[in-house]
């Protein structure tokens, strides 16, 4: 795949990046077991493989994502050449500390877990959790970021949330190289646009996660009738049926057009897609290069105009 920027940062990076979440075996949201060895595997094809972008977070499986991410680069002998992994902070399991003293215990963790001396990319994870105002604070896990980045630890900021408005405040404070956004820019919701177009004015890479909103874009609404991973709305789903039966209609795969409507956005630095398998990442690939002609895209885009606002949800 050819690279984009990843912002202002230097670092190049595959339109598709790999999703890590379910690697920390999730069984309760994923609805499958991922064993330690099918996650280094995985882990290792996509360190051979046309991909050069890999997302994980301290708290994926209690850290589990990260250490069968760090197990897998011991066994290949360190990333390759060109390869990027994200990372990000997370309070301890059970708690509700997201102070300054524990974003800093949470990158020493993600350290010892992935045997590395330094962090490329490391994301404030769902600052939601706390207040603004204590996230901003002298002694507060933004603060935190910003020190550990000046002590060499680690190379480039981002943030990672849900609401719009909440990251675009933190994208304000200027520190930020990257943000994640999920759920909220797809074939059914793109509410994240104004977070889209205030990080291309201010050169911040743009990562959008989740494409397929928990599954709803790959299977359909009669399989899965849960976008985010919550009840659709009627609205929702009879939009998301129209979407699949003009797919099949031109022999393409649902999932093959919401993995697209990302990646067909140069604004979107990398699309972020969890895999727990080998074949998963083959899969993923060749969704994101499936033909869609373009009668098919303008049906799709006058049915996806619909979600603008994410109202309906």
């Amino acid at each position: 795949m050819d690279k984009r920027d990843l912002g202002t940062t230097g670092l190049q990076v595959t339109p598709l990046c790999v999703g890590t979440s379910p690697l920390g075996n999730f069984p309760s949201q994923y609805g499958y077991e991922v064993g330690e060895d099918q996650a280094v595997e995985t882990v290792l094809s996509v360190l051979g493989g046309p991909l050069n972008f890999m997302d994980t977070s301290n708290n994926y499986g209690d850290g589990e994502s990260e250490r069968r991410i760090g197990k897998a680069l011991a066994e290949a002998g360190g990333p390759p050449p060109g390869f990027v992994l994200a990372t990000k902070v997370d309070p301890a399991p059970g708690s509700e500390d997201f102070s300054g003293e524990r974003v800093r215990a949470s990158v020493q963790e993600s350290l010892e877990r992935l045997g590395l001396d330094r962090l490329q990319l490391v994301h404030l994870h769902d600052p939601e959790r706390i207040s603004f105002e204590q996230a901003t604070a002298p002694d507060g896990a933004v603060q935190a970021l910003v020190d550990l980045q000046r002590e060499g630890l680690i190379e480039h900021l981002g943030v990672a949330g849900g609401p719009i408005d909440l990251m675009l405040r933190y994208l304000e404070l200027d520190v930020f190289a990257a943000v994640i956004s999920h759920n909220r820019y797809t074939l059914v919701d793109s509410s994240a646009e104004p977070l889209i177009a205030d990080a291309a004015s201010r050169g911040v890479a743009f990562l959008n996660a989740a494409p397929y909103g928990g599954g709803m874009l790959v299977r359909g609404p009669q399989a899965v009738p849960n976008y985010c991973y919550q009840p659709a709305s009627a609205q929702v789903i009879a939009r998301v049926e129209a979407m699949q039966q003009a797919c099949q209609r031109h022999e393409v795969p649902l999932a093959a057009a919401a993995l697209q409507f990302s990646l067909r956005d140069e604004r979107v630095a990398s699309t972020i897609v969890g895999m727990s398998t080998p074949q998963r990442v083959a899969q993923t690939t060749a969704l994101a290069e499936h033909p869609i002609p373009e009668e098919l895209w303008s049906q799709l885009l006058e049915l996806a105009a619909e979600g603008r606002s994410g109202v309906g949800l």
